[in-house]
């Protein structure tokens, strides 16, 4: 059994919940512990069952509650060291026994599931994704990635799910309030996705066995899901695939998704 949950995922906040047989996981503490609690509750799980914690990197938006709900819970996070050291404030919360380094890269094992965390392009310390297999599936986790190159995806392939970054409009980006050197930042080598780039990466992976897609941390300001969604269906269909050979959904903003059987 492999299953998977986006919590929440957008630029306001993220978190995202991976069921095995053994195993209960969050990946990123991006908002309020009252908001994680509550979204473990809705899909019938609850905080105390989670194993561990893995964090992607340091930016807020992953981190809000991180030292809050594992000194609250007893719950054993994982990160790089890079990350920890970056995120000094949160690290001071939390109990040395629970501090747990992972090296970018390297696989390393929790209960019945082994854990890939792989390099991303991202202005972050030492930011990373995650492949996550239980022996028989296979799922990753790709968000904050300022281009897509042909290493990460190869570590992407074989995949069965992927909750792929989708961030930003270029045109709606170029036209929003944002000051120019954000602009410049999202859009640049180590900043986010855009919808079309995510449309190429799922295009690139269809032969690569992958079967269903979540598109996540959706901009609010210089995106919206019909919009992402719309895109990635576009760049498929240019580049002469089936899109009923796929599942596609979007990540809710603001509220957990459907439990997903992998």
């Amino acid at each position: 059994m492999l299953k998977f949950c986006s919590l929440y995922s957008g630029s306001s906040g993220n978190c995202l919940f991976i069921n095995s047989n053994n195993t209960k996981l969050l990946v990123d503490c991006g908002t309020s512990g009252k908001k994680v609690t509550e979204a473990l509750a809705s899909i019938d799980s609850s905080i105390e069952e989670i194993d561990a914690i893995l964090v992607t990197h340091e930016h807020s938006d992953h981190i809000q509650s991180l030292g809050l709900i594992s000194s609250k819970y007893n719950i054993p996070v994982y990160a790089n060291l890079e990350t920890w050291n970056a995120m000094e404030a949160q690290k001071k919360k939390i109990s040395e026994n629970n501090i747990k380094i992972f090296e970018n890269d390297k696989d390393f094992v929790l209960n019945d599931l082994t854990i890939h965390p792989f390099s991303t392009p991202h202005d972050a310390a030492n930011p990373c994704g995650f492949n996550i297999h239980n022996g028989k599936r296979k799922l990753s986790i790709a968000t904050d990635l300022g281009h897509m190159d042909n290493r990460i995806l190869d570590t992407l392939k074989d995949s069965s799910f992927l909750l792929l970054e989708s961030n930003y409009d270029p045109e709606i980006l170029k036209l929003s309030k944002y000051p120019y050197l954000l602009k410049e930042r999202i859009k640049g080598p180590n900043g986010h996705l855009s919808n079309s780039t995510a449309g190429k990466t799922i295009s690139a992976l269809i032969n690569k066995n992958l079967k269903s897609v979540m598109l996540g941390h959706l901009s609010k300001e210089n995106n919206f899901p019909e919009l992402a969604y719309q895109t990635v269906l576009n760049e498929l269909m240019d580049a002469n695939i089936d899109t009923n050979t796929i599942n596609i959904n979007v990540a809710n903003r603001s509220n957990p998704t459907k439990l997903i059987n992998l």
